[in-house]
């Protein structure tokens, strides 16, 4: 989904995010930023526990702020990561739940794009709300 037009404010933010995660433990700092049709903008960072299934990813972190202030439709999300990773399955799972065409980016710690996509290309033939109609 190339576009020649990167947000950059986005990018700032999602690396300030990755820059005060919570990682003892796999020291992989991850931030995000998450744009609404509404124009706002929600961050989250990863959060690291001793109890790992209790972790919570940055890409979640944001989503979930965002449906907790009463936003449910995205943009565009950029993912800032050490070395430019892309979204665990669960993170997909999350994002295409509320907007499958939404612009998916990843980015390293210095901003240097690695992936400009969207959630549906991340994850195609996925289970969403739709699957459970008749």
């Amino acid at each position: 989904m190339k576009n020649d037009t990167l947000p950059q404010e986005l990018i700032k933010q999602a690396i300030a995010m990755m820059k005060i995660a919570y990682v003892p433990y796999s020291n992989y700092p991850v931030g995000a930023a998450l744009l609404s049709d509404g124009g706002k903008v929600f961050c989250g960072c990863n959060v690291e526990n001793a109890s790992y299934p209790l972790t919570i990813c940055a890409e979640r972190n944001a989503v979930f702020q965002a449906v907790a202030a009463g936003e449910k439709n995205f943009k565009t999300i950029v993912i800032a990561t050490q070395n430019g990773g892309a979204p665990c399955g669960a993170c997909r799972q999350v994002m295409v739940e509320f907007a499958p065409q939404m612009r998916v980016i990843t980015v390293d710690a210095q901003g240097q794009v690695f992936l400009d996509t969207t959630v549906a290309d991340l994850i195609p033939h996925y289970f969403g709300p739709t699957s459970l109609t008749d």
